[in-house]
């Protein structure tokens, strides 16, 4: 085995910078960032001495447009600038300070502009047209204004527009109390391991030693507890915050005249609500693949109780670590099938400060991928050598290629895709790993460890993101009913969920209901996990198309999908898929996940009676 580098740090200062992020690629020094900062308020002044002209001609929409545009291009780079550089440094107060300047500039963008939307839905859709078919510079904003009729219903006057305008600065507080609880003014508890070691439980510590073999189970459940003792005793404040989010979310959705906080979330996109509740029906219906698995697992490492912390043991004797560099190897070569153009995009990716991938103190946990238009995507790990953070590395350079190739192909103003197909590039990445990883072992342990890793890809992404959206839904419907929320109801409901799609076969602990307190895209981004679900079906058939059939069929099939990951928004996300060869509307792309499940699971036994014999 290969020694690791090192991947603990004591500060930021000790990582090697070719391991950290690049931020004079957006700007050289603050002086710049300042300059576009005060251009932004000049854009804006700008946009207001068009109010009253939209009307008049196509020449007065266009200089709307490229206004606006403009603007959006330095407020991108404006805010992830000091959000980039913030999210690896969150203790500095001269950081959050700007954050907030950014976030007050921001929220002055809705009283000045709240007349645009209704001077534009003014002018007649069959005027829109045909200055559209007359002006070529109009035409690149052609689904952006024609859309706006479908939503016409949804669009406030001025008068209105402006006054909810008033509330959007404070309706995202609730998240950065949310974001400063759970990072900034953390307390993370101290623990003695068996082996007489003390480490301190941050949520990367926890990672490293509950899929550590070299653990007992007497580890795994002294971090377990002190990981979400920290969540428990402040379940009350999260509950609390949680509360005041969805209240928003509701509040806005009545102020523009929607039934329901779902309803208000897949209109924009156009997403059909029985793709969302059939979702959640389908799979709620198809858990027993998700059951079997848990009962061999309790088996094979036979363990007279199985908890929730000991799911990401391996079943065999296999903690292999993956030094980050291997990491990026293997990733690399796993995405050949996708032509050499893909594969040497996501090697400039990887060799050019768009990636953080060290844990530090301060810094946030998890990982992301973020994208900065004219620029680059950033891409955020807290990369700890285990096999499933390869399988993160792998997913999250899926998504900077998704913007890059989008960035690259779009204009600005179709250049952002929705997230109802954010997830197929980086799930679409996993699969292409995972096959990349069996083909070349030879070692039956990590073989059954890659196998027991898809697995848990399935379930973790669309088991568990679709019982998290069950349970966003739920919560959400209370709220629209008038009913109270707090944390003994958010528990319960969790609870209730969560036997639902497990079942009894994990033993319940003090902790077991509480996740709902520590899951961030609950309070970051509302409605937001169902398309993992979605995304990876989706990906699954993709998968499936490019790497079966004729090689005629294959590269046909490549080439769809390569236009997709192209297209960014320039159409609605179902439009997208199915030109793609994906039809969410029917429950059989649903089903052969869960029976790609069933088979997997049925694989993993019998390699595991292989290796026992």
């Amino acid at each position: 085995m290969q020694v690791s580098a090192q991947v603990s740090y004591k500060s930021r200062e000790e990582i090697p910078e070719k391991y950290k992020w690049n931020f004079t690629d957006i700007y050289e020094n603050w002086e710049d960032w300042e300059a576009d900062f005060k251009a932004i308020e000049a854009d804006m002044q700008k946009i207001v001495s068009y109010k009253g002209t939209l009307g008049k001609s196509a020449s007065n929409l266009l200089k709307l447009m490229h206004t606006q545009e403009s603007l959006m291009k330095k407020a991108y780079k404006v805010y992830q600038f000091v959000s980039f550089q913030s999210t690896v440094d969150t203790r500095n107060m001269e950081l959050q300070a700007k954050l907030q300047q950014v976030g007050l500039l921001f929220a002055g963008f809705g009283p000045v502009t709240a007349w645009i939307s209704p001077e534009m839905i003014a002018i007649p859709e069959t005027t829109m047209k045909e200055w559209i078919a007359t002006n070529k510079d109009l035409k690149v904003y052609e689904f952006e204004l024609l859309d706006m009729y479908r939503l016409q219903k949804h669009v406030l006057n001025e008068e209105l527009g402006k006054l909810v305008s008033y509330f959007s600065q404070v309706s995202g507080n609730p998240g950065s109390v949310f974001e400063a609880l759970s990072t900034t003014d953390i307390e993370f508890q101290e623990v003695e391991l068996s082996d007489g070691s003390k480490v301190t439980v941050t949520p990367g510590v926890y990672a490293q030693i509950t899929s550590s073999n070299a653990r007992t189970q007497e580890d795994r459940k002294k971090v377990n507890e002190a990981l979400y003792d920290v969540y428990f005793r402040n379940k009350n404040t999260y509950a609390a915050i949680y509360n005041g989010i969805v209240q928003s979310e509701w509040a806005n959705a009545r102020a523009r005249n929607y039934e329901s906080c779902l309803d208000a979330s897949l209109e924009g996109n156009n997403i059909p609500k029985d793709v969302y509740v059939n979702l959640i029906k389908t799979v709620k219906e198809n858990t027993a693949p998700v059951q079997k698995y848990y009962q061999l697992r309790k088996k094979v490492l036979g363990l007279e109780k199985y908890y929730g912390f000991d799911g990401s043991i391996s079943l065999v004797d296999f903690d292999k670590k993956y030094p980050y560099d291997d990491a990026v190897k293997i990733v690399t070569e796993s995405v050949l099938p996708l032509g050499k153009e893909y594969q040497g995009k996501l090697k400039t990716a990887t060799a050019s400060g768009w990636l953080d991938v060290y844990e530090n103190p301060g810094k946030r946990s998890g990982a992301f991928s973020a994208g900065v238009y004219g620029v680059h995507p950033y891409m955020l790990l807290n990369y700890d050598e285990t096999l499933e953070y390869v399988f993160t590395l792998a997913h999250e350079l899926g998504h900077t290629m998704h913007t890059t190739l989008a960035n690259e192909t779009q204009p600005f103003t179709t250049s952002n895709y929705t997230i109802f197909v954010a997830e197929v590039a980086s799930t679409f990445n996993e699969r292409l790993l995972l096959d990349y990883m069996m083909n070349t072992t030879k070692d039956p342990n990590e073989r059954i460890a890659l196998l027991t890793q898809s697995i848990e890809g399935i379930i973790g992404t669309f088991f568990a993101q679709t019982m998290f959206a069950d349970y966003e839904y739920q919560v959400h419907t209370m709220v629209e009913k008038g009913m109270p929320i707090n944390a003994e109801i958010l528990t319960d409901t969790w609870g209730t969920i969560a036997n639902q799609y497990y079942g009894d076969v994990t033993e319940k602990t003090q902790y077991s209901n509480y996740p709902w307190t520590r899951i961030p895209h609950f309070y970051n981004s509302p409605y937001y996990v169902y398309q993992y679900a979605t995304c990876f079906a989706s990906s699954a058939k993709l998968y499936k198309d490019v790497t079966e059939g004729s090689e005629t069929e294959k590269q046909e099939a490549l080439k769809r999908y390569i236009t997709l990951l192209q297209s960014g928004g320039n159409d609605f996300p179902m439009e997208q898929l199915k030109k793609a060869g994906v039809d969410l509307s029917k429950p059989e792309a649903m089903l052969a996940v869960i029976n790609q499940l069933d088979k997997l699971v049925d694989e993993l036994a019998i390699e595991i009676e292989k290796l026992k014999k």
